[in-house]
């Protein structure tokens, strides 16, 4: 009687951390092979921890965890989860490619439900067609994982399976996750580091990617020590990455964190008052680290500012702003569909805001090289159009005052 629920997730360069989920306690096996070559020749050994939910029926369920390693980079490998007592259908996921030249391709949103999971399907339909190496969910999972007995977060899982399966699916967590201190997040997540999936930052081509939890300035009765602990290790990990021997081999720095700075929406949440608290716990700190992106959801809609720095738009020119930003550049999509519907904007926005739509959809990214971001909007209304697209150039990386003084 034991139900898979499957999800892969990135670990260290050459190695894939397989997730699963099952109802009895069983041993923790993935067998797994290339493609071309004999269908499941090796076998990894994981575990499995016991995770109790805190509705009332304490239901339990068993997480199980292996990590691949030694992988052939961009080689594609078959492989099932299980064990003897059952096995999982038979997927397929490719090693990341680990050079600083790859040019990774990306899908990212948030505030993705199992009721009305709008741009589902077409997002299957893409990550099966091999249009991503990566996935990044920018926190709010199922509406809400811990519901009916974490029976809505069983659900969820297996209705991501069918991407989450086949490339490595990256999150962080949103104010949906927060019942029990986040505890369905938690332990159904497996991302780097040794944080419980919180926070954490990954290399990938030319970048280095940092994902964040918001959370810990909103959920104070879970400890504000959270808080400084995330910031003393954001701090330390953008001191690293801005190390002149890491910055140049990984220029690009990307944050995804669930609530944003900056919104225009007419809903009165956060981040449409000035004095947001995200923006003095990070905004600083992003700046004089010489953030280039930072990637939100929340609102559920797709906004893309101008490059903006304590509520000033610093573009790299008037003719072309994004070209040698003086500033982070900001991007909200958090219209991947969920039973909240979408939002509505205000109608006289700040003149930071460049872009809004109301359209369920999501965002494509791709880190072309060093110097070359691309980012587009996907509308699902419109089936699959475009409808926004912008190149963010940066030949120097870094503080702005450093950019500046080449």
């Amino acid at each position: 009687g034991s139900i898979l629920i499957e999800r892969s997730t990135l670990y260290l360069p050459g190695s894939m951390e397989v997730t699963w989920t099952t109802f009895n306690k069983t041993e923790s096996l993935v067998e797994y092979g290339l493609v071309g070559g004999r269908l499941f020749e090796m076998t990894s050994k994981g575990y499995s921890t016991l995770f109790v939910d805190s509705g009332h029926e304490k239901r339990h369920m068993y997480i199980h965890r292996v990590i691949l390693t030694g992988l052939k980079p961009a080689a594609t490998y078959l492989y099932h989860c299980g064990s003897d007592e059952g096995w999982s259908d038979v997927f397929s996921f490719t090693a990341l490619n680990d050079s600083t030249c790859f040019s990774p391709k990306f899908a990212l949103y948030g505030d993705l439900g199992n009721e009305n999971p709008q741009s589902l399907a077409r997002l299957q339909k893409e990550t099966q067609l091999g249009m991503y190496d990566v996935i990044l969910h920018i926190g709010d999972f199922a509406y809400d994982m811990h519901e009916d007995n974490a029976r809505i977060g069983d659900e969820f899982m297996r209705q991501i399976q069918s991407i989450a399966a086949y490339v490595p699916y990256m999150t962080c967590p949103g104010n949906h996750e927060a019942a029990y201190n986040f505890s369905n997040y938690r332990n159904r997540f497996s991302m780097p580091g040794q944080t419980e999936s919180l926070w954490y930052s990954w290399n990938l081509g030319s970048a280095h990617i940092i994902s964040l939890s918001t959370e810990v300035y909103f959920y104070l009765e879970f400890g504000k020590e959270l808080l400084f602990k995330q910031y003393e290790w954001l701090k330390k990990d953008l001191e690293e990455a801005n190390l002149p021997e890491n910055r140049a081999v990984r220029p690009w720095i990307i944050t995804m964190g669930h609530r944003p700075m900056y919104c225009s929406d007419d809903d009165l949440d956060d981040c449409t008052r000035f004095d947001s608290y995200v923006s003095p716990g990070l905004e600083d700190l992003f700046y004089r680290y010489g953030v280039d992106l930072e990637l939100w959801a929340h609102e559920h809609t797709y906004e893309r500012l101008w490059p903006v720095y304590g509520d000033k738009v610093y573009n790299g020119s008037s003719e072309q702003p994004y070209v040698n930003p003086k500033a982070p550049v900001h991007i909200i999509t958090g219209s991947a569909g969920c039973r909240e519907k979408t939002d509505t904007f205000n109608p006289n926005p700040k003149e930071w805001s460049a872009f809004r739509s109301t359209d369920y959809g999501y965002t494509r990214m791709q880190v072309v090289n060093t110097t070359h971001l691309y980012l587009e909007q996907v509308s699902d209304d419109q089936y699959g159009k475009v409808i926004d697209s912008i190149w963010v150039v940066k030949e120097k990386h870094g503080h702005p005052s450093i950019a500046l003084s080449r």
